[in-house]
């Protein structure tokens, strides 16, 4: 049986994935399931012996299933030093009857990712956005077209190589071997956005504990992505300061009482702590609740809404905002959403028809939970490179291969 795995390594938890690839290429779903993850900050290894002791928990429970699954690993990347830019390559078209071949789009492909980087990162992804043949863009596929000079235009995902490797290393000493390593906010578009929201214009935003990634699609094709150190787990700490509680204390009370938008709560309600916890004292105005979960969830979009400025799509993403991640779950954040970009916007769930759940319901559960949007994106990405490198009969390294799945 051929299996695959995703990791999704957090600051809290560690979302996994395991599903069995049948021979028609759908994904068996077989388990999806979160374990506690330390030693990571903002999507950065920060004590390398913690975050292989919690990938050796999830490791282990895969294992259970097939230890082949841990020899199949997709792993997210999510630090915010990952960084994008458009790259050109151009060649000229080799036969005397200037017909495009394959191995002219090939040529030109690599020639686009030929970006002078420093030593110290390197290409996550290369994501081929348009051919061009002889001046006529706009191509998705020039193969068997003619003419003498072939251009590729392509969008390079590059990434501070000692967090991608510090991440692999971790792996590896877990007793995984890692096949492929995604930009999340890519891994969140691919479980949860459809081709029309894809063409229309819409950006895919992954909230989760301690960073907030981004993806900005318009007619089919990756515009932009940016991940940024803030996340839901800021909103839990402002309200244990704001209401001198522990922080588990607030954690509960931000997803049962809070609300996104302060408005909309009575201003006259009240939170008796000790019903949350027997230890605790006193009681807390919701409407204060709500004031201090607004403000950082606010500031949040501000920072989506400046990425969006940078390429001129602020306001104007006819298919909206696709929020995912743990901090989606936070009541009121939709109104907020829209209030704060200016756009359209939902919560996202992750196409339960791109898999087989064999009649389980407790993973249509799952599935449908934002949560575990990145790792079932991962499954799905790391399937779609599945095909092209069993025809090819030599993998690489994994710092140095494209996932094609954003071809136009």
């Amino acid at each position: 049986m051929n299996y695959i795995v995703g990791l999704d390594i957090g600051s809290q938890n560690i979302k996994t994935a395991v599903a069995e690839v049948k021979r028609d290429n759908k994904l068996n779903l077989i388990r999806v399931f979160r374990t506690p993850c330390q030693g990571i900050r903002k999507g950065v290894v920060d004590d390398i012996a913690e975050v292989t002791r919690s990938l050796n928990l999830a490791l282990n429970e895969v294992k259970k299933i097939s230890n082949q699954g841990a020899k199949n690993i997709f792993v997210s990347v999510g630090s915010h030093d990952v960084r994008t830019q458009s790259s050109r390559g151009i060649v000229a078209v080799s036969r005397a009857n200037y017909e495009i071949y394959q191995d002219d789009i090939d040529r030109a492909v690599e020639a686009s990712r030929a970006v002078n980087l420093p030593p110290n990162r390197l290409v996550l992804h290369a994501l081929t956005q348009e051919y061009i043949v002889d001046g006529v863009g706009q191509l998705s596929n020039p193969l068997g077209m003619v003419g003498n000079k072939l251009e590729v235009n392509s969008l390079i995902v590059d990434a501070f190589s000692p967090n991608v490797k510090n991440i692999t290393k971790c792996v590896e000493i877990a007793g995984g071997v890692i096949s492929g390593a995604v930009f999340s906010p890519l891994a969140c578009s691919r479980s949860v956005l459809s081709k029309n929201q894809k063409e229309l214009g819409v950006v895919a935003i992954d909230i989760g504990f301690s960073k907030t990634g981004l993806a900005v699609f318009e007619e089919n094709k990756l515009l932009h992505a940016a991940v940024f150190p803030i996340g839901a787990g800021n909103v839990t700490n402002d309200l244990a300061i704001g209401m001198k509680s522990s922080i588990a204390i607030a954690e509960m009370v931000k997803l049962s009482f809070g609300s996104a938008l302060a408005r909309e709560v009575p201003s006259r309600e009240t939170i008796d702590l000790r019903k949350i916890d027997p230890a605790a004292r006193g009681a807390v105005s919701r409407r204060y609740i709500s004031e201090i979960i607004e403000v950082r969830l606010a500031e949040v979009f501000e920072f989506v809404d400046n990425e969006l400025k940078k390429i001129g799509r602020s306001h104007k993403l006819p298919a909206g905002s696709v929020i995912v991640g743990g901090g989606s779950k936070i009541p009121g954040l939709v109104d907020l959403a829209k209030q704060e970009l200016k756009l359209s916007a939902q919560i996202g769930v992750p196409d339960a028809s791109q898999f087989d759940l064999t009649g389980s319901k407790e993973l249509l559960t799952q599935i449908e939970d934002p949560e575990y949007a990145c790792v079932l994106g991962l499954l799905l990405l790391g399937n779609d490179q599945a095909e092209p490198e069993r025809r090819s009969s030599s993998g690489g390294n994994i710092f140095k291969r494209a996932l094609g799945y954003f071809l136009p």
